[in-house]
């Protein structure tokens, strides 16, 4: 496993605004047979979303507290709560603990709750800019290209708000082929592994965590590939400061997605 990175890499000036024009889902993975299928070495790359391949610039706050008025009847200290690499599932923990709400009423509520929470994303999200990282589009669509390389996500977000975020910053949500989401556990750490179950059950052959590469802007990125025994890229496109990232020990720290596919 690589050392971790002490300095940035080196880019280009970056290029906004290109579209990248949306294909099937059956054009992630470019395999025709179990034949090729298993002579290709694949690794799974899975990223985050929120700060690693858009900027939600306030929309989810905002749905966020629309649906728990809607759900729970309050938003605890919503308006100063921080987001960063938390599950959404935590997120409803810590600010509703104070209102009596337990562990477990959270989890039967969840599914309500995500229902909401979508509903209102949806109402509002062309009223925030909501817009891809710097560069971001374009790895995506060179990952796409690639043999050796299936692509997911590992995100805080809820499995029904996932697709809009993306949507809206210019993604088409089949280009990530398994995922593993906020509502699925409080404890991000877990999300890695259910994520590789689903691949490894869709490419039909083993995938090791060794071959499982988590790219987020967080240092709960790069704890939760650490919980896994993947390889963790951080990149400096969210709110988390270099220091902060560098002080988590990644794999690799990048000043954005440019550089991705270079040190695979």
């Amino acid at each position: 496993m690589a050392s971790p990175c002490a300095a940035f890499c080196t880019t280009t000036s970056p290029t906004r605004g290109r579209t990248i024009a949306p294909r099937s889902s059956c054009a992630t993975i470019r395999i025709t047979s179990h034949h090729q299928q298993d002579s290709i070495l694949m690794q799974l790359i899975l990223f985050d979303i929120d700060g690693t391949l858009l900027h939600p610039h306030g929309v989810g706050r905002e749905s966020t507290r629309r649906a728990m008025l809607e759900i729970f009847g309050t938003t605890g200290n919503l308006a100063t709560h921080q987001f960063g690499g938390k599950t959404d599932w935590l997120t409803l923990m810590e600010l509703l603990t104070e209102a009596g709400y337990d562990e477990r009423a959270i989890g039967d509520l969840m599914p309500a709750y995500e229902k909401a929470v979508a509903r209102h994303l949806r109402e509002i999200a062309d009223d925030f800019p909501i817009e891809a990282c710097v560069y971001a589009l374009d790895v995506v669509a060179q990952i796409r290209q690639r043999d050796d390389l299936m692509m997911g996500l590992v995100t805080g977000n809820v499995s029904s708000t996932a697709p809009i975020k993306l949507q809206a910053a210019g993604y088409d949500p089949a280009w990530f082929t398994v995922g593993a989401y906020g509502s699925e556990a409080p404890d991000r750490n877990r999300l890695p592994a259910l994520a590789l179950q689903r691949a490894i059950a869709f490419a039909q052959r083993d995938i090791h965590p060794a071959d499982v590469i988590i790219v987020g802007d967080t240092p709960a990125d790069v704890q939760c590939a650490r919980a896994l025994g993947a390889r963790a890229i951080a990149v400096a496109t969210g709110f988390a400061s270099r220091e902060t990232l560098q002080h988590a020990k990644p794999d690799a720290l990048l000043p954005d997605l440019s550089p991705l596919l270079r040190i695979l």
